[in-house]
């Protein structure tokens, strides 16, 4: 979930309305569903949470079921898509350790403990274009980010980066989102280079560039949003990963390991995972 961290910067609180109280309960699956390479998409009927989110946040999910003692601690997982409406959200996973793997088995019609929406989202406000750029799973911490501003008559343009084609997950909500361009660029034949990313978004945007920057799921890419956002004066917003024991910052297991506004660092979980990217 989200970006490793770049030390060539310092973190700066999303200035945004405060987070709804998060909530916890079992969830209802309704489908597991395997979409390409290692990434599934987990759907949960979870009306309470449905109703609070904000793109960019995450739950904490607990993969243990019934009496089972492990995974011990509960995993944080980006959400992908939501309606508060019809009281869903959905989340794509990728499959890297023993938790992501127990997940793989759950079928619809068993319920989990979820707890969420949780942490600081990205914030859209006064924007009128923006960019995405997402490596791997960390696209898909943008897919909401993009889906909302759509919604709102932001023109969303975007770029989806992976190992190779099969690995490129998420580009779906970016397709709903009306994103043009929507670049798809992978190590495969070298088109994920960041150096070439750049030169391509310079070309395509320089006349008519982005308010807003959203990245995640690489220190590369982050690195370059920080140099396109200066040339462009555009904000940057950074979604981060860390490991979580608690997702609420009660355990103080994630800090960011980078300066921010206080003489603390931030914890990915409470201040985050969304901040603000600045110079260092």
């Amino acid at each position: 979930m989200g970006s490793p961290i770049s030390t060539a910067g310092r973190l700066l609180p999303v200035e945004g309305q405060p987070a709804p109280a998060p909530r916890a309960g079992l969830a209802l699956v309704t489908s597991n569903t395997h979409l390409s390479d290692r990434y599934w998409s987990l759907r949960l009927q979870a009306p309470e949470i449905a109703a609070g989110v904000r793109p960019g946040q995450f739950v904490m999910v607990t993969v243990a079921r019934g009496t089972d003692s492990h995974p011990a601690l509960p995993r944080p997982m980006a959400i992908y898509d939501w309606d508060a409406g019809d009281g869903w959200i959905e989340i794509v996973y990728g499959v890297v350790g023993a938790g992501s793997r127990l997940m793989t088995g759950l079928a619809a019609g068993e319920r989990i403990t979820v707890v969420g929406p949780l942490g600081q989202g990205f914030t859209v406000n006064d924007a009128e274009s923006i960019l995405t750029v997402g490596r791997g799973i960390g696209s898909c911490s943008l897919a909401g980010v993009a889906l909302a501003a759509a919604r709102r008559g932001v023109r969303v343009r975007a770029v989806l980066s992976g190992r190779h084609p099969g690995a490129l997950v998420g580009a779906e909500a970016f397709v709903r989102a009306g994103a043009d361009p929507l670049l798809l660029v992978h190590d495969a034949d070298a088109s994920s280079a960041p150096a070439r990313i750049g030169a391509q978004l310079s070309r395509l945007l320089d006349t008519q560039p982005p308010d807003r920057i959203y990245t995640c799921g690489s220190r590369r890419l982050l690195d370059l949003c920080g140099d396109l956002g200066r040339a462009w004066g555009a904000e940057v917003q950074v979604s981060l990963e860390a490991h979580m024991a608690c997702g609420l910052g009660y355990c103080h297991g994630c800090s960011s390991s980078l300066p921010g506004s206080s003489s603390e660092e931030p914890l990915v979980c409470a201040d985050g995972p969304v901040f603000r990217w600045a110079d260092a």
